[in-house]
């Protein structure tokens, strides 16, 4: 499960959701002021959906003592991988340098992908240390096991030329699994291209003209329903946005798709 917060521009608030890429389906969402309160607001959002036994995967701003100790306790019970930025800055420099400078340990699980497609080609590199005895911060983050890198290089053609760009995230986890961590730091990023990004094209949410009281959240809550329904029905290899077209012309289609239909 991936949280992770949006701006929606039309009607000024910010909106943090809990989303499943799996099924594509949002379970929660909760209205916060802007990006800084979204940590004050993601334990609340934890409040009100059940996460026990999944994956919960968030930022860097999700980065808080607070919130990881909400998701290791054992009302919540779910496991984290949480990004690890400056706003952490001891905890993230003490990650690097382990990382950079380190020789891979026995403990230090590793998992290489390679993904092509559409003139473009990523090598992906994930390592999980489960052996964190060295980390001074250890103790400080409930349930912490373990601290992950991600290095992804991608190769994108560029009028004819090869262009490289290259990534390295750090991470703090409760994982023990270097399978688990990889699927789980791909899947965060589901949030925000099968929801986000549909929300903004499919839907053109930032062109909404309702601001007054509720009505910006309430229409933000029907677009992801009706995101879900457009994404589970099966109408062919259409993109959802035509899907959404046909809906509106057809009313056969319509109930097909409210109904989940094939």
């Amino acid at each position: 499960m991936n949280i992770d917060g949006k701006a929606k521009k039309s009607g000024g608030i910010h909106v943090i959701s809990a989303f499943v890429g799996e099924s594509q389906i949002t379970l929660g969402e909760i209205k916060s002021e802007n990006k800084r309160t979204e940590i004050k607001e993601i334990p609340k959002l934890l409040d009100i959906i059940d996460v026990k036994g999944r994956i919960v995967t968030i930022d860097s701003i999700g980065c808080q003592h607070d919130i990881v100790e909400k998701l290791s306790s054992k009302k919540v019970g779910a496991d984290y991988v949480i990004g690890l930025k400056g706003n952490q800055k001891n905890l993230h420099k003490a990650v690097e340098e382990y990382f950079m400078y380190n020789p891979k340990s026995a403990d230090c699980a590793q998992k290489p992908s390679i993904d092509s497609g559409h003139g473009r080609v990523e090598i992906r590199e994930y390592r999980l240390e489960t052996d964190i005895s060295w980390l001074a911060q250890k103790d400080e983050w409930a349930g912490l096991k373990s601290v992950g890198m991600a290095k992804s290089i991608v190769t994108r053609k560029v009028k004819g030329e090869d262009k490289t760009s290259f990534e390295v995230r750090y991470f703090i986890s409760s994982l023990t699994d270097v399978d688990e961590f990889a699927h789980a730091v791909r899947e965060h990023w589901a949030i925000e291209n099968k929801l986000h990004w549909s929300l903004d094209v499919i839907f053109r949410e930032d062109s909404d003209l309702a601001k007054k009281d509720n009505a910006p959240l309430n229409l933000n809550i029907l677009d992801k329903f009706a995101l879900y329904l457009v994404t589970q029905v099966d109408l062919g290899k259409i993109s959802r946005k035509r899907k959404r077209y046909r809906a509106a012309l057809n009313p056969d289609v319509l109930l097909s798709m409210i109904l989940c239909g094939k």
